[in-house]
């Protein structure tokens, strides 16, 4: 039976799902927001994982593709303490293939290929219809039944309200995020500094990442403990309160700052650990939409396990929804796992002790 399945939100969890159920000959509709594919920047670098990322990637039929483009390289990672002192200098050996990174706007346009996706059509609710199925409603007016509708809309999903009431809680923790661009030319000293991969300095409660994209794109992120800020001022004003918040820092972490573009301000956002619902009919979540966590590297490498896994489900079985079922429960137990890995990491990159992101990537990084 050929089900009609809809996807809410075109990325890396949904464009996923609807390549591995398309690699099938199923036919998924997706529901993106944005008006086209490059309608915003893509954001940063990902790392892929090999048992997340890399294996969705693998359901899908191109991980071939992925391996041509990804940069192996970029697994490289450096700590310096906040007086410009390197404590710890790792590259990936010639073969390390664990995490390599990857453009999101490379891994999206690697997702889309020929993928329905209905562009510019913003989704406002989606109500199950009580009969197995449910309802997308559009900004435009319109609305579609489907017999299932997957919600991958992201921290402010508008999908998750058909089953759970739950919403996003602050976590103390804000990001505020610049970038670099033409690193090499325009600041070498800074493109030394850096490496082929990511540098992190941490210190009371606060630490600067950047982050090598390809193209000679850098992404800088500042994250500290502060309250909720929902008023932090134009880019110019976020540039200088970076600039005092870490006042007496190395002048080479400072450039960091002190050259970059825009200045956005991001406060994390998580859901609840255990998170789960009461399976409704004709509706499920995955990726960020139903585990919020912290951006250590987890969430599009879940968001796309997720969406394989699912895709592959439906695939697999006769009944929708007992697919779907069963699917809930095994991501509900992954989720959660993860979940406390990721909040805990936070707790230790964003720390009192600046020692505890030290020792955090020695337990973490391949010796």
């Amino acid at each position: 039976m050929r089900h009609r399945i809809a996807v809410i939100g075109g990325g890396p969890g949904g464009l996923t799902f609807a390549r591995v159920l398309h690699r099938h000959g199923r036919h998924v509709t997706i529901f993106e927001r944005d008006a086209g594919p490059d309608a915003r920047p893509p954001g940063g670098t990902l790392d892929l994982h090999e048992g997340l990322g890399q294996f969705a990637l693998d359901r899908a039929g191109l991980l071939p593709e992925f391996r041509a483009i990804s940069r192996p390289e970029g697994q490289a990672m450096r700590i310096l303490d906040t007086d410009g002192t390197v404590l710890r200098d790792w590259h990936p050996a010639d073969d390390e293939r664990a995490n390599p990174e990857i453009d999101r706007g490379q891994l999206r346009d690697l997702l889309l290929g020929d993928l329905d996706v209905h562009w510019g059509r913003p989704v406002t609710r989606v109500t199950p219809t009580g009969q197995g199925g449910a309802r997308v409603h559009v900004a435009d007016g319109s609305a579609e039944v489907f017999d299932l509708v997957v919600g991958a809309d992201g921290a402010w999903s508008r999908t998750r309200t058909a089953v759970s009431p739950v919403t996003p809680q602050y976590t103390g923790v804000t990001n505020v995020e610049t970038s670099l661009d033409d690193v090499d030319t325009r600041h070498p000293e800074l493109a030394r500094l850096i490496g082929d991969g990511s540098l992190a300095a941490y210190g009371i409660n606060r630490g600067l990442v950047a982050q090598r994209n390809s193209g000679g794109h850098v992404k800088v992120y500042a994250h500290f403990r502060a309250p909720l800020d929902e008023s932090p001022g134009g880019s110019e004003e976020i540039r200088s309160s970076m600039l005092v918040l870490f006042d007496g820092w190395s002048d080479r972490l400072l450039d960091l700052l002190r050259h970059g573009g825009t200045f956005t301000h991001r406060p994390l956002y998580v859901l609840p650990v255990e998170h789960t619902w009461a399976h409704v009919p004709g509706v499920t979540l995955l990726g960020d939409a139903a585990h919020l966590m912290p951006p250590l590297g987890a969430g599009a490498n879940l968001a796309m396990m997720d969406g394989a896994e699912l895709a592959e489900s439906i695939v697999g079985t006769a009944d929708l929804d007992d697919a779907v079922r069963a699917f809930e429960e095994r991501m509900w137990a992954r989720a959660a796992r993860w979940a406390g890995i990721t909040a805990a990491g936070l707790d230790r990159l964003v720390n009192p002790d600046p020692a505890a992101a030290v020792a955090l990537f020695d337990e973490v990084q391949p010796s």
